[in-house]
């Protein structure tokens, strides 16, 4: 396929795999796709070691061919919080503590207890749970001290690639607002919370802002040396890149994890905790509410009734909270999963789709919350932006139009992080915004369906069971 335009990658590095896109930077086509997996353990914790994600990426960019020696920028989008120790030669000293690793949980509420939600959301814009890495950290400094005290840095994934690209120790606003030690209200490290946890602010890497390079491929690599790396940033802000989000327009991306989430002028500060306040990688703002159980979750039911994930049926009575791991939004570090409603008559199919429907309830129950931070008319007039491998299926999209009773789009466009990565590098080139490199590559084109009538029977029968489950 003929390229009209520079080559720039675009990385995903997400909890299962790393996925790498060549991209045509003038016209946005995907010129080459590379993937390799990750191994994630599945013990006490969820963890996974460091080097596993350089090999993987080693491994995606040899799948490219002359695109990897061709391109002249790359960056990096990866999952958010996870906490990676290294010793002074850039070596991991034990397995990166990953977001989904609820072990921290007791640490988050400590520092919440300590300081106050309300401090915390007007400081950091958040509210900390068992994912941020402030508490992960704290979990490490209880448990492993001796691995906390031969920290000679502390990174977050993506930094750790950033890194090992270009040998420069740089992160950027949008991962670091996940961290719960990079304050909102100033933008910049907060020392007093640093200090708290006992965590020294040498370690940590230079925040660089929207726009910002980190550096320059090193030799040796499966990189062109030389070209140019961007700043990369979370995943969930590296998708909002990709889809070029307007402020109020909402997306939900069902993945491993959900998610929903929009771009907004306003700095959140949601003392419930239900939104994230986090930073956008292009400056402004991304609220953001997430769920730990989506579709690992549903596939998890669809197995153990023995059906295809699209074999659903309607009907029945059954209400099903599909909190498998504990959860994240609500904050239920501890739950597991709840059915109730059961009757003879209720089938198979309808205990599946009472999975789907109760993941679903849980996004959509913090969707206004998330829109609400630019005003009450917010997103009210754009379709939701459905997003991740979830809204392939028939199902998940026939749930959500049913739940939400707004009209929904589905980009044709895949790999949405890897192509928010990709536009960031883009952006590095042509020096042009994000949002109107996103734009010009029509990320969001898509069939749109009309809006359902709200199943406000399914949406009650849901709201009476939620209080039956155990945090």
């Amino acid at each position: 396929m003929g390229s009209q335009g520079p080559v720039v990658l675009g990385v995903d590095s997400s909890t299962q795999s790393t996925k790498v896109l060549a991209v045509d930077a003038g016209t946005g086509a995907v010129l080459a796709k590379g993937q390799a997996p990750h191994t994630v353990s599945t013990g006490a914790g969820r963890e996974t070691d460091p080097e596993v994600w350089w090999g993987a990426l080693q491994d995606a960019l040899g799948q490219l061919g002359e695109y990897a020696e061709r391109a002249e920028a790359i960056s990096v989008g990866g999952q958010q919080h996870g906490l990676v120790v290294l010793d002074e030669h850039g070596a991991p000293l034990r397995p990166a503590l990953l977001w989904n690793d609820v072990r921290s949980a007791p640490q988050a509420e400590a520092l919440v207890e300590r300081y106050g939600a309300q401090w915390w959301a007007e400081r950091f814009g958040s509210v900390p749970g068992a994912s941020f890495t402030a508490a992960k950290w704290a979990w490490l400094a209880e448990h492993e001290p001796e691995a906390a005290r031969a920290a000679h840095a502390v990174r977050l994934p993506h930094d750790f690639l950033t890194e090992r690209l270009t040998g420069v120790a740089v992160t950027d606003r949008g991962d670091a607002s996940g961290t719960g030690w990079w304050a909102s209200s100033t933008e910049a490290y907060d020392e007093e919370l640093l200090a708290a946890v006992g965590l020294d602010p040498a370690k940590l890497p230079a925040v660089l802002g929207a726009g910002e390079k980190a550096g320059a491929v090193r030799d040796g690599l499966a990189v062109r040396a030389g070209a140019l790396v961007g700043a990369g940033t979370g995943d969930n802000a590296a998708a909002a890149l990709g889809l070029g989000l307007a402020p109020g327009q909402a997306a939900m991306s069902l993945g491993t994890s959900g998610t929903v989430y929009a771009v907004s002028r306003q700095r959140p500060t949601d003392a419930t905790g239900i939104v994230a306040g986090f930073a956008s990688a292009d400056g402004q703002w991304l609220p953001l509410a997430c769920t730990l159980n989506c579709t690992l979750a549903v596939d998890k039911v669809a197995a153990l009734l023995g059906r295809d994930r699209e074999q659903v049926e309607p009907g029945g009575s059954v209400a099903f909270l599909p909190f498998l791991d504990g959860e994240r939004t609500p904050n239920l570090p501890y739950a597991s999963g709840l059915l109730t409603g059961l009757r003879h008559e209720t089938t198979g199919g309808q205990v599946l789709q009472a999975a789907y429907d109760g993941a679903v309830y849980a996004l959509l129950a913090a969707l206004d919350q998330v829109l609400a931070v630019d005003g009450p008319a917010a997103g009210g007039g754009e379709p939701l932006l459905l997003i991740g491998g979830g809204a392939r299926g028939t199902a998940w999209r026939e749930t959500v139009r049913r739940l939400y009773g707004r009209a929904v789009r589905i980009p044709r466009a895949d790999e949405l992080v890897a192509l928010g990565a990709a536009v960031q590098a883009a952006a590095l080139l042509s020096g042009d915004a994000p949002a109107d490199i996103a734009r010009g590559w029509n990320t969001t084109d898509g069939p749109t369906y009309d809006a359902l009538p709200r199943d406000e029977e399914t949406l009650a029968r849901i709201g009476a069971a939620m209080p039956l489950v155990s945090a």
